[in-house]
């Protein structure tokens, strides 16, 4: 078994995966690029995902599994892997602890005033009037309930907040008080104070929050999204804002990144943004290849993969 790897990965982790793996033969390499001539040989290729081409596809005419170190799905040549019958599995569920300390952290940092009282402490004012408001006791909505959708809703629940699930099935999910299909999106935006959606990239979720969406919204909601920018355009997001449809956006992900330095999105004064960092972790890739490690166990074993398989018509 030949297994081609084109994310960086430390000494420490090359060792432990030679030695747990000793049937297998490892090739490591620090991008795609440097990778190219081992891909024929390859039955087994890891990688960030975005740097498959179709090309790399037909060079690879060995390969049966890609190991993609991410959740997002939506820079692959997806239609060109199904041809091969090439299987696919992702790092689904690595991103929800930092993800879920990102959303509580953000929305706290909105309602305590922080960026206020830190310009305060750099201009030497001592102000004790800024407004301050609790999270606690709020109705959070979380558009896409899945893995880290369940984390965000246990950690609200330390908050005492009521927690609203929105999924493409609307299925009963573990930490939240109510869940709904996407046909009652509407509904379940109309409850909540925080909106934080954390969808993936695809053909039904592309500009998924429309004019009617923000409309259904309180006026006072916080909207969040850490999941996938193309999820709703900037033009109607700053129209949402701006008619007073919404209170503030926390924005984490955007159509275009890096976000072009004139967008009107940098400098609107109800806008609160971080450059795609709701992810990082020093931990991200030892959990990533913990789930390639699973996988890989039980693939050697019997050809079978057990761990977040892509369903590739769906890219999820």
């Amino acid at each position: 078994m030949y297994i081609v790897s084109t994310t960086i990965l430390t000494e420490e982790i090359r060792e432990k995966l030679i030695a747990d793996f000793p049937d297998a033969t490892f090739a490591f390499h620090e991008n795609m690029e440097q990778a190219e001539a081992d891909l024929p040989k390859a039955d087994i290729l890891v990688t960030y995902g975005e740097d498959v081409t179709p090309p790399h596809i037909e060079q690879a005419e060995r390969l049966k599994w890609i190991m993609v170190i991410s959740a997002g799905m939506d820079e692959m040549p997806l239609r060109h892997i199904k041809a091969r019958g090439i299987k696919v599995t992702n790092a689904r569920g690595i991103h929800k602890i930092q993800m879920a300390e990102y959303a509580i952290s953000m929305l706290l940092h909105v309602y305590r005033n922080n960026e206020t009282f830190r310009r305060n402490q750099l201009a030497h004012i001592w102000d004790q009037s800024v407004p301050l408001l609790e999270i606690s006791n709020q109705t959070m909505t979380i558009v896409g309930s899945g893995v880290i959708g369940e984390e965000l809703a246990r950690i609200a629940k330390a908050f005492r907040m009521k927690t609203i699930g929105v999924s493409r099935s609307g299925a009963k999910k573990t930490h939240f008080d109510k869940n709904y299909t996407i046909d009652q999106l509407d509904y379940a935006l109309q409850q909540a104070d925080f909106v934080v959606s954390i969808l993936p990239s695809t053909v039904d979720t592309f500009y998924f929050y429309k004019q009617e969406q923000f409309k259904a919204m309180k006026s006072n909601a916080i909207f969040l999204n850490m999941g996938r920018g193309d999820a709703v355009q900037s033009e109607t997001l700053i129209m949402a804002l701006d008619q007073g449809q919404i209170a503030h956006a926390i924005l984490d992900v955007f159509e275009q990144e890096p976000l072009p330095s004139d967008h009107p999105l940098w400098e609107h004064p109800k806008v609160t943004m971080t450059p795609h960092v709701s992810g990082k972790s020093p931990n991200y890739i030892p959990r990533a290849m913990e789930i390639f490690e699973q996988n890989l166990r039980s693939y050697l074993e019997d050809g079978k993969l057990c761990v977040n398989v892509i369903d590739l018509d769906r890219g999820y």
